[in-house]
Order: structure tokens, then C-alpha cells, then sequence
């Protein structure tokens, strides 16, 4: 797995084995951000990229010009080789990694320009994590259709093999 674009196209990102981690595809990630780029969503803007894995999503929006990154897992494993891509791609200084419930760091209410949400697969809290993500828009992954609720307006919606990804601004935010 690469980056697959920006200021570290084409380094190579460690990847835990046996983790059951799914990092999002090359080709996923090119679409999403190309997405979020026409849109104006990319360049110094203020990402968390909860349930973030590998971190390639979050590193992927570096790499393209974002200001900032957050990251939110619980595994260690993940924790581990996102320091690790942190330090091999320079961006340790614009990240910060947490080793947290998602749920519980969203108590934190703590606003972000795009939030990155790439649960696991067997995820059923979709109400629940929709309604406390403080963001102006989110990104989501997922391998079933997803109900956002009502504060948040489908911009781009997209299918990409199995993986369903939905763009969506948040219609209480005025300004993105």
C-alpha cells in the first residue's frame, strides 16, 4: 500500500500483519480525496480519522495539503504503524495519535473540518457516531448502506466493489 498522491506519492506505508486490519484501497482513497479536493475539503483543513487502522486515509489527506490529523483507534497494532508511517512520511509533527474508544473520544467535542469514519465491518452504531461527530463534513466507508440523519446533506455517494463511500456536509455548519 501506497500514498497514493501529494507530497509522499508513492512511499510505501508499514501494514501490521495479523491484525485484521482492512486498509482502504489505493483506489478508493484516490477517489475519496479527489472528491474532497473539487470540493475545496483538503488543503489546510483539520481531519480526524477515526477508527483509523493503518492511518492511510488520515496520511493520505497530509500527503495532499491538510493542516492537521488526528487519529483515533484501539488497537495497538494500529497505534504502532501509524507512529511508524508518521515518522517514515515527516508528518509526525502535524498528527496526533490517540489509543481510544472512537465513541469515547467523540465526548470530547472537539470541532474538525472532515471527519474520516472507516469503522469495522460488523459496525451498527451509525446513529449514534453521526450525531456526536463535531465536523463541518465526513467521509464514510463502509461495507453497507449507511443512514447519516438529518443534519447531514449527501453530497457524493459511491459504491467501489464492496466498499460504499458517502461524502456528506453537515447542514448545522455554515462554513466549510
Amino acid at each position: 500500500m501506497r500514498i497514493v498522491a501529494g507530497s509522499a506519492r508513492g512511499r510505501k506505508l508499514i501494514l501490521p500483519t495479523n491484525s485484521g486490519i482492512r486498509p482502504t484501497k489505493d483506489r478508493v482513497r484516490e477517489a475519496i480525496f479527489n472528491s474532497l479536493h473539487s470540493y475545496g475539503l483538503v488543503e489546510d483543513r483539520q481531519f480526524l480519522d477515526l477508527f483509523a487502522g493503518t492511518g492511510s486515509l488520515g496520511l493520505e489527506a497530509l500527503s495532499r495539503g491538510a493542516s492537521s490529523v488526528v487519529f483515533v483507534d484501539n488497537n495497538d497494532l494500529a497505534i504502532d504503524a501509524i507512529k511508524q508511517n508518521s515518522k517514515i512520511l515527516n508528518f509526525i509533527q502535524d498528527v496526533e495519535i490517540r489509543r481510544q474508544d472512537a465513541m469515547a473520544y467523540l465526548s470530547e467535542t472537539r470541532h474538525f473540518d472532515v471527519a474520516l469514519l472507516d469503522p469495522p465491518y460488523n459496525f451498527e452504531m451509525w446513529d449514534e457516531l453521526t450525531s456526536q461527530i463535531n465536523s463541518s463534513a465526513v467521509v464514510v466507508e463502509s461495507s453497507q448502506k449507511v443512514s447519516l440523519g438529518r443534519s447531514w446533506a449527501i453530497i457524493k455517494e459511491q459504491s467501489y466493489g464492496q466498499t460504499n463511500v458517502v461524502i456528506a456536509v453537515n447542514e448545522g455548519v455554515k462554513t466549510l
